[in-house]
């Protein structure tokens, strides 16, 4: 089936800027579909019509057009993201809009898989995009002038976001010289020598895709697994959950791990970095924690020991995400530190916290043959720690092989 270039927006307010960009992609050679996501219920001149949109929210168009703009905007968006998830022609996408508009394309636009062409031309888009982007691989465009008819700026700028969106689709993106899976695999700058010795050892075997764990690092890989574009992964830092639980800067929500149960990819993990959660420069702690131990990293990053009952709690919720994977599984416990701070004779050395999160996976873990837990007495960035991974990965990644051609 050939592949068209979706163009989205708000026909009924921004009809002449939308044909404007479809007749442009048209004219580079690409075949598009319009589509419309008025949420007034008037009728617009896209070939895909508003109802036939709001039609694929789980509770129907009704729930779209309710009379109220704030909510039928989350409405049709949340409509419009099944209608895309649904769709088997979509090769790219393209929209234009203000900030409403922005935000009925965005959350589609994210729900893709990585590598389709996703353009945004925003009147926001020179601003924080983190909250429209994520971890999605969605170019933005400043619209410069208000996405309000055509000018002597929009005319540019629009002409510019269709001629890059029919570029991406028509081009092909050249092959690899070599074909190797792809291994996701999680750093903080604390884990940098096992991660470094982990990509050392397996970059001839793999295409090692290491993410800096900061919140979207996390989301950003987890994209890629959900995207079908990784095959196996090393969660060797895990730091973002301290930050979900205790209000750091840098969490990847309540959703780290859940591509790895949807995906039942091969995984290894571990509790890098848990010994701490990061905050902004030391004025901005937040003043319930400015009792607690407190690590200056970088005038610009401070860090916060986690407690005992801190680690009790991360250790529970790891476990419960463990134990609901289904694919093969071992996740490690480096029982000499998690961290470079960690060890003897560094800041964060705090055995009893350590162990209590050792104790609370232990005793939430639900083992079978496909999930185990391990323990290895050393550090996480010791030669030994090192060794266990790698052979950890190689006996899932060749059970995985095996269920494959049973």
């Amino acid at each position: 089936m050939e592949k068209l270039a979706y163009v989205a927006g708000t026909f009924d307010t921004k009809g002449e800027e939308l044909t404007y960009l479809a007749a442009l992609i048209r004219a580079a050679g690409v075949r598009v579909k319009t589509v419309d996501l008025s949420t007034t219920g008037a009728e617009g001149t896209a070939e895909v019509a508003a109802h036939q949109v709001a039609a694929h929210h789980p509770d129907g168009a009704k729930a779209v057009f309710t009379g109220d703009r704030g909510s039928a905007v989350g409405m049709m968006a949340e409509a419009f993201r099944h209608y895309v998830g649904a769709a088997s022609d979509l090769g790219g996408i393209i929209g234009a809009g203000g900030t409403g508009g922005t935000a009925l394309l965005a959350p589609a636009m994210r729900a893709l898989p990585v590598g389709i062409p996703k353009m945004l031309i925003s009147t926001v888009a020179s601003g924080d995009v983190r909250p429209y982007v994520g971890p999605a691989d969605i170019a933005m465009m400043y619209s410069v002038t208000d996405v309000q008819g055509i000018n002597g700026i929009s005319r540019q700028v629009l002409a510019n976001g269709a001629h890059a969106l029919a570029g991406m689709m028509a081009n092909e993106v050249p092959s690899g010289t070599e074909d190797k899976p792809a291994l996701g695999l999680t750093m903080f700058g604390v884990t940098t020598p096992c991660v470094q010795a982990v990509t050392a050892a397996l970059q001839d075997d793999y295409d090692c895709l290491v993410f800096h764990a900061t919140g979207v690092g996390g989301q950003s890989m987890e994209k890629l697994v959900d995207s079908d574009l990784i095959s196996a992964v090393l969660d060797i830092t895990t730091t973002e959950i301290a930050d979900l639980h205790m209000g750091g800067v840098f969490s990847a929500g309540e959703g780290r791990m859940d591509a790895i149960i949807r995906a039942q990819v091969p995984y290894v993990g571990s509790v890098g970095a848990l010994d701490m959660v990061n905050f902004g420069a030391m004025e901005t702690v937040p003043s319930q924690y400015e009792d607690r131990k407190l690590h200056v990293h970088n005038p610009q990053v401070t860090l916060m020991r986690t407690t005992v009952e801190e680690n009790r709690r991360m250790g529970a919720w790891i476990a419960s995400k463990l134990n609901q994977m289904e694919g093969p599984v071992r996740f490690l416990l480096p029982m000499g530190g998690v961290s470079l701070l960690d060890l003897p004779d560094m800041p964060f050395h705090d055995p009893e916290a350590s162990g209590a999160l050792f104790d609370a996976i232990r005793a939430e873990f639900v083992p079978t043959a496909n999930r185990r837990l391990t323990e290895v007495d050393a550090d996480i960035n010791s030669d030994q720690f090192v060794a266990a991974l790698l052979a950890a990965l190689a006996e899932i990644t060749e059970t995985k092989t095996q269920d494959r051609t049973s």
